[in-house]
Parts: C-alpha cells; structure tokens; sequence
C-alpha cells in the first residue's frame, strides 16, 4: 500500500472521491492546504486523515515549497496528488517528485492549459471536454496524461453546468488513475507516461 500526500485549496471534492476510494493500493497520509479553513481540511479530519496548512503569503515560491516538501516527506509520503490546489509549484519541486507527482485538470489536456477552462471551451465552441490526470512536471499542465474521460458540451452550457458535468468525471477518474500509479501500472519514463 503506498501511501499519498494531498494537496488542496479549497472545498476538497476530489479530495472525497479519493479518500472514498481508498484501498490496499493507497492510503491518504496528510493532506495540506495553503488556505486557513478550507473545507477539503474538515473532509480529512473527519476520516481520520492528519491535516496541515501552510501558508504561502510572505514566502517565496521555493520557501514554501520547501515546507511542503519538509511535511510530505515526514509524513512518509510515497506519491503527491493535487486536487484543486491552486498554486504553481516550483521546477525544483515538480522535478524532486517527478514521476510521483499528479494532478487532475478539468479539459483534455494538451488543449485548454491553465485557467478559465469552461469559459474558453465554450467560446471556442467545442462540442466535448472533460478531466486528464496527468503527471507534473515543471511546465504548467504539460506533463503527459495517465488517464482521460469526456463528456459532451451542450449548446446551452454555461461555464458552471460544465464545471459539474466534468466534475463528475474526475470524482470516478482520478482514484483509478491514483490506484494505477500506485500499483506501478504506469510510470513516468523519459517523459512519457508509460503503462504496463
């Protein structure tokens, strides 16, 4: 069983999906937020799982990062998953986790990188988007993708009807892709996401 440090920012519903999930591949060992009183924090709490926040104002990229390393590492983290965290990590940090560094990205990646996704997919007039899992790697949102769902985009949609269709993508997506990180079913090796 390998064990994971996650990452929040806000209300931590991914954050459920993979605490729901857990099983003899992994167990949710720490979960950090940057803010004070995020909701995804009280989710932890109440499944037993060892909650921390760390603060980022008044501190450099690397000198937060560096904290995050410092209680990750602590806590015996193996694997780090994003869920809604909403900084970008250092290039140091993303490489000193390369290949046991995930995030879940609400488009299918390599198209609609970054913010604002729904509102560009619509605007662009896409007729599907959805959910990647992808690796980390320095470059924002670029690392290659371990596993990806779609779902249709309706002439009707607004940016949040489409948030909540593609969030219930990730909920069933992301704890799959974590197990498969965690049973050594797919590796980042040079530079692709290799399965086996």
């Amino acid at each position: 069983m390998k064990k994971v440090g996650v990452l929040i920012s806000g209300r931590g519903s991914n954050l459920a999906a993979l605490i729901a999930a857990q099983s003899s591949a992994y167990r949710i060992v720490l979960v950090i937020s940057n803010t004070e009183g995020a909701e995804g924090l009280a989710r932890a709490a109440s499944a037993g799982i060892a909650t921390l926040v760390v603060v980022h104002k008044g501190k450099t990229r690397e000198e937060f990062d560096a904290e995050l390393d410092a209680a990750l590492r602590q806590a015996g983290a193996e694997f780090v998953a994003l869920a809604g965290f909403m900084r970008i990590l250092s290039d140091g940090f993303a490489r000193d986790w390369e290949g046991k560094l995930v995030n879940i990205h609400p488009s299918l990646l390599p198209a609609y990188r970054g913010i604002k996704v729904h509102e560009r997919v619509i605007e662009a007039g896409e007729r599907h988007s959805g959910a990647s899992v992808h690796f980390v790697v320095p470059e924002l949102d670029a690392g290659p993708v371990i596993a990806q769902a779609s779902v249709p985009v309706h002439p009707s949609d607004t940016p949040e009807t489409l948030a909540a269709r593609v969030l219930e993508v990730e909920h069933k997506l992301y704890p799959e892709a974590l197990r498969l990180l965690a049973e050594d079913k797919v590796k980042l090796q040079k530079g692709l996401a290799v399965f086996s």
